[in-house]
């Protein structure tokens, strides 16, 4: 997965990710990269917070981390959010999104 651009940025707890997602795709699945952005794709509408959780879900699968350990910090309601990652460096995101088969 191409990762260049990725906006990443270090917290105390771990490390925040800018993510878009796209409710409603045909298959749940990270797509790469997109203007500072992984963008998610899952199954789940945009509905009762379904799309959102589906995405944190993939991304904890991804990253190796427990679903709890990803929450969204902003964006709750629109395509474009920020989510953050306990327990985890920069450097392991990179390295995960990398190894991430598309």
């Amino acid at each position: 997965m191409n990762i260049d651009g990725l906006t990443c940025r270090p917290t105390r707890a771990g490390v925040r990710v800018d993510i878009r997602v796209t409710p409603r795709a045909s298959r749940t699945r990270l797509q790469g990269v997109r203007h500072g952005r992984v963008v998610v794709a899952v199954t789940a509408p945009p509905v009762d917070g379904a799309a959102n959780a589906a995405a944190a879900r993939v991304l904890a699968e991804t990253l190796g981390v427990p679903r709890g350990a990803v929450r969204i910090v902003s964006g709750e309601t629109g395509r474009d959010k920020v989510v953050e990652v306990a327990g985890l460096a920069v450097d392991a995101v990179e390295r995960c999104l990398r190894s991430h088969p598309l």
